[in-house]
């Protein structure tokens, strides 16, 4: 008995120490890093992606994806879920959604229950354990999620004709947000002032195309993040006219298909404070497209 309590004693102890130490590595690798070249290419027909580096008013990486949504052989995804089920939805990496479904860009969605992260050996949910997005959630025209808290929802429908908060006849596939940043081109008053790694998604005043801004943060001297007040007048800058914000924070991460089928993360997201760890989260937004 007492060498199984030893042993017992001793794993905990080095289970401690590997935590301590991954979140330290992260801590000092993200310190010293450099932040990465500014880049703006073409991904696939239609969608764009411009990555913009800033110092002022702190270091900020930031991503900006724009999607015509006019463009022919393009296609939206909503994470499905099980609308017969208390918790509907296998929860899933960013990386993970987009090759289960054979997408070619995803992001983080809505915020979803339970959650919690303590520590590397205590968190949830693990990739399939089950969970419930926070507002309302339909995939394909199937509705999956209510939204008791009357969050703002982005619809999105069959022929990609886009809408914040009112749906284009039938619903075929919306995800929701915590909070509407910009509308009629102007950045709301009283938004969160904190400084965290964002992501929102945004229409330009013609509806015509689909604004996606994400910035990194929690990673000192790389990108320490934004507040909604600076990331909706972002978005302005970048052409969005009506815009609201996604579940943030760990769960920032933007993903595409490469060259080869696999996923890339384009963004540096952090989870358990460790720079390029994906958050297993349970409401993604996804994108099929064709390459050029």
């Amino acid at each position: 008995m007492k060498r199984k309590v030893v042993l017992s004693v001793v794993l905990l102890s080095l289970a401690c120490l590997v935590v301590v130490g991954a979140r330290m590595a992260g801590w000092l690798w993200s310190s010293v890093r450099p932040q990465p070249a500014e880049k703006n290419q073409t991904l696939f027909e239609g969608i764009t992606y411009l990555r913009d580096t800033r110092q002022s008013p702190r270091p900020m990486v930031i991503h900006v994806v724009k999607v015509n949504l006019r463009q022919k052989r393009l296609s939206f995804l909503v994470t499905p879920g099980n609308p017969e089920a208390d918790l509907p939805v296998k929860a899933r990496t960013t990386s993970q959604f987009l090759q289960d479904y054979g997408l070619q860009l995803a992001i983080n969605g809505d915020g979803f229950t339970p959650w919690h992260t303590n520590n590397l050996l205590d968190y949830y949910p693990h990739p399939g354990d089950l969970v419930d997005p926070v507002g309302f959630a339909a995939s394909k025209g199937q509705i999956y999620s209510q939204n008791p808290g009357n969050e703002p929802i982005l619809y999105i429908a069959r022929d990609n004709r886009a809408r914040f908060n009112s749906p284009l006849g039938g619903i075929y596939n919306a995800v929701s947000g915590n909070a509407m940043l910009v509308e009629d081109g102007k950045v709301l008053k009283g938004l969160d002032d904190s400084v965290q790694p964002r992501t929102a998604i945004a229409l330009d005043e013609r509806r015509r195309q689909l604004i996606i801004v994400l910035v990194d943060g929690r990673q000192p001297n790389y990108s320490e993040g934004i507040t909604l007040d600076e990331l909706g007048k972002l978005i302005v800058e970048f052409g969005g006219y009506t815009a609201m914000n996604l579940d943030g924070g760990g769960s920032t991460t933007l993903v595409i298909e490469d060259s080869n089928g696999k996923a890339k993360v384009l963004n540096s997201p952090i989870d358990q404070y460790i720079p390029g760890r994906e958050r297993t989260i349970g409401s993604h937004l996804g994108i099929y497209a064709n390459r050029e």
